[in-house]
């Protein structure tokens, strides 16, 4: 059985490269994770080996180490408590003259070994006996095949390595084709079948993933809590309906291969619900491809999913008032990613000023796993070795309806879009320009998508961080661009904010076209605010030509911002520090207390 964990491929020096590359090659998605200072053009740079290694391991990723095995198993033996639940992991030598399996037999780590061992041109360095001699591991079936009683695969084997033979019952070509010992009148039994069966030390079931279970299933009227719909206990009732079917057909829910629906309930949270429950994924036809497969018939969508999943025989067939499900045999194990299509996700992402280390571990992961990159070229440009593997679509800084909507497109057809801003999506930039976009089209393939916003580092609390705590007390936000809204919102908006003593924070306040409205927010302010208040210019945070000034509000210029500038405006009681090197702090007061002199 492979990995669905895509590997993380560990190198301690550049000399590595070149092995590691070649490993890479086989191993799409994988990862070239590097210690920092000794390596250079990875994926990912480290500083403590054995806190990534840990960290690597316990989430469950493969690990191909290119380094000596003691330093691996030294490394990460504190954390061996459970054979069944190690990844595989793998000692590869420098120069790829040794691939030696160290964990993971239960779940992939010899089948690793031989891919990575064929590329580099070496045989691994596979010590399991059954492996050796008969070519397979009972506790590793492939892809397709669930081994329902593990825990006796080890003596079943000992026993076959003592002589004895063993009986086939099923279809099951890679344990026909393996050198078993196989006689039609061995007392040991080896047995594929998608029944619920009983299993013993001397009879080994496995369970092909030969099921497809069709459901369509409509939003029942949503019960509500305080006004608001509550989703607990959504599923219930369709997972009683599901196992209800199987265990009347006598079947197993280990040979669910997964649940097949329409694009058009793909949002519905009792799918997801039913999938959990047998823990399989959940694959989509689209409405044309339903219409096509039923040959435009009045079949049941629940049956047509199922049987265009399975190219199988139907089994049983049930109806409620708001779901109907059917569940089809296929002739051999379903692969699942060759059927239909995943339920698409758009993540509208915050990657911070720009720095690496102000990017947050969740956007990283999504960066990760995403298939498709959308956002403006300048911050794809930001990502460095993240947009590696990803399709790309750039364009310009102007165009985000565009932008939004080819995301929605690009997750609608079953992508894992990544929708990259800089700062916080959902301060001026993209994640408003989606939900617009959602709200205005609304088309219908759109509703089956999977949402979520991840929150970065905006350019403010960036500015202020560098400088103090300018923001320490309240504070607004305000955008001098004047292309999607009046200049006279804005002007009242400013001159609101004087009059409140809100410290403000201007966004885009000076571009090629645009110079004269900084210097009229100036004006504006001037007529609250102390021509000695305190003014932060922070541009580039991040990036390579950072810069971060303090000024008067009496000297503040157009000339010292462009579009890459945030603008700090302090309140009345915003303060200053002189710190030895003549630079300065600046902060604003926790508490405020109104001046009863005036």
């Amino acid at each position: 059985m492979m990995p669905k964990v895509t590997p993380a491929v560990v190198i301690l020096g550049n000399n590595s490269i070149p092995v590691a590359r070649k490993i890479i090659s086989v191993l799409p998605g994988a990862q070239l994770y590097g210690l920092a200072g000794r390596t250079s053009n990875v994926d990912i740079s480290f500083t403590e080996f054995g806190t990534t290694l840990r960290e690597l391991f316990a989430s469950g990723t493969p690990i191909i180490g290119i380094c000596a095995t003691g330093i691996i198993i030294r490394t990460l033996a504190p954390l061996l408590a459970n054979k069944r639940q190690e990844p595989p992991v793998l000692a590869v030598a420098e120069d790829g003259s040794a691939v030696v399996p160290l964990l993971g037999g239960l779940n992939g780590v010899n089948s690793l070994a031989r891919q990575i061992a064929n590329v580099l041109g070496v045989k691994p360095a596979i010590t399991t006996t059954g492996d050796i001699r008969f070519g397979i591991a009972l506790e590793d079936p492939p892809a397709g095949y669930r081994l329902a009683n593990p825990e006796h695969a080890k003596s079943f084997m000992s026993d076959l390595l003592a002589g004895n033979s063993v009986r086939l019952e099923g279809h099951a070509p890679w344990l026909r084709n393996s050198s078993l010992p196989i006689a039609e009148d061995a007392e040991r039994v080896i047995q594929i079948t998608e029944k619920q069966v009983v299993s013993t030390p001397t009879r080994l079931v496995y369970h092909p993933a030969t099921i497809a279970i069709g459901v369509r299933c409509t939003l029942p009227p949503p019960r509500k809590r305080g006004g608001v719909p509550d989703r607990a206990g959504w599923g219930s009732e369709e997972i009683a309906l599901v196992q209800q079917m199987l265990a009347d057909a006598e079947l197993t829910p280990a040979s669910v291969a997964g649940i097949f629906a329409s694009t058009l309930d793909a949002a519905n949270p009792a799918l997801q619900a039913i999938a959990d429950a047998l823990n399989v994924p959940i694959r989509f036809f689209t409405t044309d491809e339903i219409a096509a497969i039923s040959q435009n018939q009045t079949t049941d969508v629940a049956v047509t999913a199922a049987l265009a999943a399975s190219s199988g025989e139907l089994v049983i067939q049930r109806e409620l008032s708001h779901l109907s499900c059917a569940i089809a045999i296929a002739p051999q194990p379903i692969d699942v990613s060759t059927r239909g299509k995943p339920r698409g996700r758009l993540a509208i992402i915050g990657t911070g000023p720009g720095a690496s280390d102000w990017m947050s571990p969740e956007v990283k992961e999504i960066l990760r796993n995403a298939t498709d990159l959308v956002g403006y070229s300048t911050y794809l440009g930001l990502l460095g070795s993240l947009t590696k593997g990803k399709q790309q679509h750039e364009s310009d800084n102007r165009e985000e309806i565009a932008r939004a909507r080819m995301a929605l497109d690009l997750a609608a057809e079953g992508h894992f879009v990544a929708v990259v801003s800089s700062g916080d999506p959902g301060i001026y930039a993209m994640a408003a320009a989606v939900f617009e976009v959602l709200d205005q089209d609304a088309k219908p393939e759109w509703q089956g998508i999977e949402i979520q916003v991840a929150p970065g580092i905006s350019a403010m609390q960036a500015a202020a961080a560098r400088i103090g705590a300018p923001l320490g007390h309240d504070f607004c936000a305000i955008s001098l661009s004047d292309i999607l809204k009046p200049w006279s919102i804005i002007e009242q908006r400013i001159t609101a904010a004087a009059k409140a003593d809100f410290v403000l924070a201007f966004y885009n306040p000076v571009s090629k076209q645009r110079t004269w409205q900084l210097a009229e927010a100036k004006n504006i302010l001037l007529n609250y605010r102390d021509p000695d208040t305190p003014v932060v210019l922070a541009r580039n945070l991040g990036r390579d030509g950072e810069s971060i000034q303090v000024c008067t509000l009496e000297h503040l210029a157009p000339e010292l911002a462009d579009m890459r500038t945030v603008i700090l405006v302090g309140s009345s009681k915003t303060r200053t520090i002189q710190r030895c090197d003549g630079s300065f702090w600046v902060y604003t007061p926790r508490r405020y207390e109104e001046d009863k002199s005036v």
